[in-house]
């Protein structure tokens, strides 16, 4: 089929752009765990946002995620600290700390020290343990359950992560940059989609139209965003159903984290299953690899605040309009705010090739939150 030629050219201005820098860590909620990573009596020492962190599960079960260092003599908790009683102990002098934070016992102390580990929010379920990165004590909004996580029609994920020297918000535009899938994912022209937004939620829906090992697919592709960390990707067609998962966090101010979740739909019915594993097989040789081609691309590209779009280019334009509300408000005292008179308001988006509303997207009900800030 011959490539469709686009003439016309435009200079978008992004949101933020010549005004502030995008801040490494966008307000909002990130996947860093799995379920099944965070064993009871374990600790499990991580390093996102910036920040040294540490997770570990109470009596109770519920998951929590703390600063690393003891606020005694900075020891680092996830570095042979251990499990008691459903506290921390550091390892050099044995404090011991609470799921909330608090220090709860201090050997050879007259009276426990009145001091704490910060921590985040965390709320976990669909096998995953999250956390929320924000002004807020109390987040306003919830990343809802995602069912395929935990259904028996689905099979145990296919796991992948990787790392990019790349702002997290690249990674998420990456999704309705219509022309890349012609060249890395292989469909013959660019897809129409349809975007719908609704506060923090957003959707981008169209088809996948692709030859894989001879077969022509044509499947649908519905992605539904809730917030800067955390995307549902579900393709449906007559021979493969997949829902990704997609986590993208900040690891620090240069470096992003993609893990991605594949469940893929048990083929058939009740005796087709033994099918599974090759079709793991085929999805691992196809997907995986065009993620690696992407990752290599978004080591070496540079952020272009002023990118020159196609008229049929608009996802990228719509996705940053959107995704500036998780950016704190620039500050006028700030020597980093504009020290000019800020840039005219954004025109209209021109006619799009698909319908744009502002209708709630159609995204399963939120759940009932868990665990404990």
């Amino acid at each position: 089929m011959a490539r469709r030629r686009h003439d016309k050219v435009e200079a978008f201005r992004d949101p933020r752009a010549d005004a502030y820098p995008m801040p490494f860590v966008p307000f909002g909620w990130y996947g860093l765990l799995r379920s099944g990573e965070l064993r009871p009596g374990k600790v499990v020492s991580l390093h996102y946002f910036g920040r040294a962190l540490i997770a570990f599960r109470g009596t109770d079960g519920r998951a929590t995620v703390r600063d690393a260092h003891c606020p005694h003599y900075g020891a680092h908790l996830g570095v042979g600290g251990k499990v008691v009683d459903g506290t921390v102990e550091c390892p050099f002098h044995g404090w011991r700390f609470a799921t909330d934070g608090r220090c709860v016992e201090a050997p050879f102390a007259a009276r426990t020290p009145k001091v704490a580990l910060g921590g985040l929010p965390v709320r976990e379920h669909s096998g995953l343990v999250f956390v929320y990165v924000g002004p807020e004590a109390q987040p306003s909004w919830e990343v809802p359950e995602v069912p395929e996580a935990t259904s028996r029609d689905f099979a145990a994920p296919v796991d992948d992560t990787c790392r990019a020297r790349i702002h997290v918000q690249e990674m998420r535009e990456n999704i309705v940059d219509e022309s890349h899938f012609h060249f890395i994912h292989g469909q013959s022209e660019p897809p129409v989609q349809e975007w719908r937004a609704d506060g923090p939620y957003a959707e981008a829906r169209g088809r996948i139209r692709r030859r894989v090992l001879g077969w022509d697919i044509d499947n649908t592709f519905d992605a539904f965003m809730y917030g800067p960390g955390v995307m549902v990707v579900r393709t449906h067609g007559p021979a493969l159903s997949v829902t990704a998962i997609a986590l993208s966090t900040p690891v620090d101010e240069t470096t992003s984290e993609l893990r991605m979740l594949y469940y893929l739909r048990h083929p058939g019915r009740g005796g087709l299953r033994f099918l599974t594993p090759a079709l793991k097989l085929v999805f691992r040789a196809e997907a995986l690899g065009e993620v690696r081609e992407e990752v290599r691309i978004w080591d070496h590209k540079i952020h272009q605040a002023r990118p020159v779009l196609l008229p049929h280019e608009q996802g990228i334009k719509r996705l940053r309009r959107w995704y500036a509300q998780f950016y704190p408000a620039p500050d006028p005292a700030s020597s980093l705010a504009p020290q000019s008179a800020p840039p005219p308001p954004l025109r209209p988006d021109p006619p799009s090739n698909g319908p744009e509303t502002s209708r709630r997207p159609r995204h399963p009900a939120g759940p009932t939150p868990t665990g404990a800030p």
